[in-house]
């Protein structure tokens, strides 16, 4: 099982919470950093992603968390609001 936490609050745009993903969860180099990518190399995955959401942040950084969040579901991984 594959669980990663999240904090919304520690990144500034959309681009920077895609970056984060990427290191965290070791995307190919050719991930594109939004969300069809992040579906895409998800799928390819043998157990789903499990996210832990400390904080979704605010404005355009919560919008592509709430994303990120959807992909996830949609590939039968679980996502949880554990908060700070």
């Amino acid at each position: 099982m594959h669980t990663f936490f999240l904090d919304g609050s520690a990144y500034s745009t959309p681009r920077d919470l895609h970056a984060a993903l990427k290191s965290m969860m070791a995307l190919p180099d050719y991930y594109g950093m939004n969300a069809d990518a992040l579906y895409d190399c998800l799928s390819d995955l043998p157990e789903p992603v499990h996210l832990r959401i400390v904080s979704p942040g605010e404005g355009d950084v919560a919008h592509s968390l709430s994303t990120v969040c959807a992909v996830v579901r949609d590939l039968g991984g679980t996502v949880k609001e554990i908060g700070k």
